[in-house]
């Protein structure tokens, strides 16, 4: 660090933030929250694919930890959902623009994966427009 303005400040000059409790909101600023680590076919990383499929979640708690890990125990883990993921990710980097091939290797992913993702992804489109649809007002021309 230069001490340039505009620069970031060193890690060290950092005030902690407080956390929220995942569960009841309750602000947790003295370090006494949990945390653990669970799957959620929904979680997709920026940038790390190493992270996809995985969140961290925050308890004010050990009890209120131990109630969120078994929510997402109770939750699917939708590869098809995971596999959407990937594939936005990887249009949204390349502004829409890969090829097959490219889409491939960039998510990981083999030509029936990159299917069933993005079909999962219509369905789930198609199943808002109807919920839309039917308990919304008609979107302007």
């Amino acid at each position: 660090m230069n001490g340039d303005e505009g620069d970031e400040p060193a890690d060290e000059d950092v005030e902690p933030q407080p956390e929220l409790c995942d569960l009841c909101g309750t602000v947790v600023s003295d370090s006494s929250e949990w945390y653990a680590l669970v799957p959620d076919s929904s979680s997709i990383h920026a940038a790390n694919a190493k992270f996809d499929g995985k969140r961290m979640v925050v308890g004010c708690t050990k009890e209120h930890l131990a109630e969120l890990i078994g929510q997402y125990k109770r939750r699917p883990f939708v590869d098809a959902e995971l596999w959407a993921g990937k594939i936005a990710r990887a249009l949204q980097k390349y502004e829409g623009r890969i090829s097959e091939e490219d889409l491939a290797e960039e998510t990981g992913l083999t030509p029936d994966q990159i299917e069933a993702g993005v079909m999962w992804q219509n369905i789930e489109f198609l199943r808002w427009r109807q919920h839309f649809d039917e308990d919304g007002p008609e979107p302007s021309p």
